[in-house]
């Protein structure tokens, strides 16, 4: 009786072991597939910065750099808005191309 319930409890234990022993493969594979992965991602080129700037208040900007704007803004902000960036845009450019700074500037809705 007692050497049946040993026996019982070697094999569970057996399991156990077996189990463990595939769970630390299964560990390593996955850390040598991770290691992989991240020497590839070396080779590629660094991210690129990218400069992002808010208006913070459009509207505010616009009705005091423009008495149209001052009309328009209440019934059509999100035009407004745009315009002011673009605006922004222009103005950005042909001073970044007066001290001869080579520059993309580009709008980008979100």
């Amino acid at each position: 009786m007692l050497t049946s319930v040993l026996f019982v409890l070697s094999l569970a234990l057996l399991a156990g072991n077996g189990f463990l022993f595939w769970q630390l493969r299964e560990q390593k594979a996955l850390i040598r597939h991770l290691m992989d992965q991240d020497s590839q991602d070396a080779a590629l080129p660094p991210p690129e910065p990218v400069l992002t700037l808010r208006i913070r208040d459009p509207i505010a900007l616009a009705k005091r750099e423009s008495r149209s704007a001052r009309m328009l803004a209440d019934h059509l902000p999100v035009m407004v808005s745009k315009m002011v960036y673009q605006e922004v845009q222009k103005e950005l450019e042909v001073e970044l191309r007066e001290r001869q700074i080579d520059v993309d500037i580009q709008i980008d809705y979100r």
